[in-house]
């Protein structure tokens, strides 16, 4: 992967994991990992897997 496409991709990670943190209250860790372990293309597996985080 080149340099830019990389950086490009990370770029793009935090975007989702900002986002994800705005809309539920996880922590920025908790996203990543999230996003790591389901990806970005399920939102609601996504938003559904964070809102149980926090409720613990």
């Amino acid at each position: 992967m080149s340099s830019d496409h990389e950086r490009e991709h990370q770029a793009a990670k935090e975007r989702h994991v900002n986002w994800l943190v705005d809309k539920t209250g996880v922590t920025h860790s908790q996203a990543r990992e999230l996003i790591d372990l389901l990806g970005v293309g399920n939102v609601p597996s996504l938003v559904r897997e964070a809102l149980m985080l926090v409720k613990k």
